[in-house]
């Protein structure tokens, strides 16, 4: 508590009122909250009634690791800190048989999500537009972020919107059948709960005595109301936020949540964190300076003990093909100047196809990079499928494999079948694959569809048989042949190369699941064991988050949240593309400058804006306009590199570094 400045002293002990403290960029935020929870401990709250949601895995486990070694692990003991969908599973796990589920209920991710919303729609009278699919799952889970039930989107959709409200209903009830959930539903669920079962709510303000959020402004309205709930009219809360830095509108975060507080609970004492201790001063001033351009609800000014700094400089380049080999070259130069390494260097963009000329920069001066937020390779369809094979034949009962794989290619078993199979299932509480061939099930289906999930269950049983006596990975090569799945890629690929892509990558699965058998299984059922290796690992996320590499990292602004970087270049700093130009069609520009700000608070001692005067878009050259916010930023606090001719000692010393770097490549 001694190294706290006064501000996260006041904010951690203070626990008599609701608190809302707005921190700003790298103000010590998580800090609060950690030293907070040992400060609840220490006045004599257990820590099972203490739970602290934020947003994603990584800052959940980051939390707990930093309360860990404040407090002795069993006074920590029964601690909550998980982000807010693992809070809601768990409430939903508790509560299932209020609810009317089984216990294991099924989540569907959003791939799941899409496949049965497809198969709704190839099977529905309605007239659905195929090539809407993602607008109607996009509108589904905003309905769900907006608190928004099936039957008030129904009674209140517009014209346009009234088949996705059916679709809404129509999907609501095919999960509830399958005895499933997905993400949104995390949230949304456990709030109809508390809502509808107040005796449920006060079990769960029990278990809740307290209750921590961070990155509150990025909350939706689902989210807020859970809060509130668990929270109670005494408001036993505390939430960090910053509004300068809420980027997820699309997403469905509300900064607005933040005012309603002031609303909703009239003793709320606010604490603002404004020492930053991240950025130098300059920095600071310039993210101020272009942040104030927006509305607030609280005003808050960032600054630092850190010294002023350099000023900020502005690149200008006739292409984006020059664009990347002259902030590459800036890298080059810049690392053999100071001595830095790789991993001190950060380039920010508005959109993922920003990053491919770096790629083949740094890849033509063997530099090393690492690009956030790409696909994982456990995250392709192809990839799921053959996973979801798997472990349907070492766990039958897996419901969310049965439901992935059904007609995956296709076996004609219609959602109807389906919906009809999992409220059988749901009754007798079993699993779906174990209701396929009941003969109870018999009298709701026709012949012909419990033939056909008859005769799917049987090739299930004797192929897991097959694989757990005979060459387990001959027998799996053997499936995907017989079931024709290179087959269902071609017709289900938009082009032939996407397909032959998509079935390199299965081999490739098949032989890194051959290398674990060889190197790590013991015992007599090899699959089993591999299978639950695979689902207990946080998929490449968490060896990507914890690797610390040598590396330039290129990342979206909105991936690059949280992060911080000694040296950052803000690329594309261009009309239409930051602000982006839906986001100027449609009047969204606050948000897109605190994009901006979010980019510029990155930066710890260095800055440079980079923009270009042509770019090619659509097979055509256009001319581009510098950003509006770089006109908003301090003209003294920047260096505008290309409007003036560099030093001769400046260019020599860039000639030397290049020089240099050349040498160490060859040698």
């Amino acid at each position: 508590m001694s190294k706290l400045n006064s501000q996260q002293q006041a904010a951690v002990k203070a626990i008599d009122h609701p608190l809302l403290v707005l921190a700003g960029a790298g103000s010590g935020k998580t800090r609060v909250i950690t030293e907070k929870i040992a400060y609840l401990v220490k006045q004599g709250l257990p820590a099972r009634h203490i739970a602290a949601v934020t947003f994603t895995n990584k800052a959940a486990r980051e939390m707990k690791s930093r309360v860990s070694k404040l407090l002795d692990s069993q006074l920590i003991r029964g601690l909550r800190v998980s982000t807010f969908h693992s809070l809601g599973l768990e409430i939903l796990r508790k509560e299932h048989k209020t609810l009317g589920y089984k216990a294991a209920i099924t989540l569907f991710d959003e791939q799941d999500k899409q496949a049965l919303l497809k198969n709704l729609i190839s099977h529905s009278v309605n007239q659905y537009d195929d090539d809407q699919l993602e607008r109607y799952a996009q509108q589904i889970g905003q309905w769900k972020n907006a608190f928004v039930t099936p039957e008030q989107a129904v009674s209140a959709a517009a014209t346009d919107q009234y088949p996705a409200a059916i679709l809404y209903a129509d999907y609501a009830r095919s999960l509830k059948a399958y005895n499933a959930v997905d993400f949104d539903d995390l949230i949304l669920m456990p709030v109809l709960l508390f809502q509808q079962y107040p005796a449920v709510l006060e079990k769960w303000q029990n278990k809740i005595r307290y209750l921590l959020v961070d990155e509150y402004q990025d909350t939706n309205v689902t989210q807020y109301q859970l809060v509130r709930l668990l929270a109670g009219n005494l408001g036993r809360f505390t939430v960090v936020g910053d509004d300068d830095q809420s980027i997820y509108a699309w997403r469905g975060a509300s900064p607005q949540n933040l005012a309603q507080l002031q609303k909703d609970y009239a003793r709320l004492q606010v604490i603002k964190l404004e020492q930053n201790y991240r950025s130098t001063g300059r920095i600071l001033k310039v993210a101020n300076h272009l942040i104030a351009n927006n509305p607030h609800a609280f005003e808050k000014k960032l600054w630092s003990e850190l010294g002023y700094g350099d000023p900020l400089r502005v690149l200008s380049h006739k292409d984006e093909q020059v664009e990347a080999q002259q902030i590459v070259s800036e890298i080059i130069h810049h690392k053999f100047r100071t001595g830095s390494r790789y991993q001190d260097y950060a380039i920010l963009y508005r959109g993922n196809h920003q990053s491919r000329l770096f790629e083949k920069s740094f890849r033509e001066n063997n530099i090393p990079y690492f690009i956030s937020g790409s696909t994982s390779f456990f995250a392709y369809s192809e990839i799921k499928d053959v996973l979801a094979y798997l472990r349907l034949f070492v766990n039958p009962d897996d419901d969310a494999a049965f439901l992935r794989i059904i007609n995956t290619p296709r076996r004609e078993i219609g959602p109807t079948t389906l919906e009809k199979l999992g409220a059988y299932a749901n009754d007798r509480h079993i699993s779906l694959f174990a209701a396929s061939t009941e003969l109870g099930l018999g009298q709701k289906l026709s012949e012909k569809s419990a033939q056909r999930l008859g005769n799917f269950h049987d090739w299930v049983i004797d192929t897991a048989d097959r694989i757990e006596r005979g060459d387990t990975f001959a027998v799996i090569e053997q499936m995907i042949a017989q079931i024709g799945y290179e087959q269902w890629l071609r017709e289900n690929s938009k082009t032939k190369e996407s397909a032959e892509r998509k079935m390199k990558n299965v081999y490739e699965l098949i032989e890194w699941l051959k290398r674990i058998a060889d190197k790590e299984t013991t015992g007599e059922k090899p699959l089993a064991e591999i299978v639950a290796k695979i689902m207990l690992m946080d998929i490449l996320e968490r060896n990507q988050e914890e690797e610390v590499n040598d590396q330039v990292s290129l990342m979206t602004l909105h991936a690059a949240k949280g992060l911080e970087f000694p040296h950052v270049f803000l690329i594309g700093m261009e009309e239409n593309i930051l602000p982006h130009q839906n986001s100027v069609e449609t009047g969204a520009i606050e948000e897109e400058r605190r994009l901006a700000y979010v980019g510029i608070t990155r930066a710890q001692r260095s800055l440079t804006f980079s923009y270009c005067t042509h770019r090619k878009r659509y097979g055509e050259v256009s001319e581009c306009e510098p950003s509006r916010f770089l006109s908003e930023l301090p003209e003294a606090d920047l260096e505008w590199v290309n409007k003036k001719q560099l030093p001769p000692e400046v260019v020599k010393e860039r000639g030397k570094a290049n020089i240099a770097s050349l040498r160490t490549m060859l040698s």
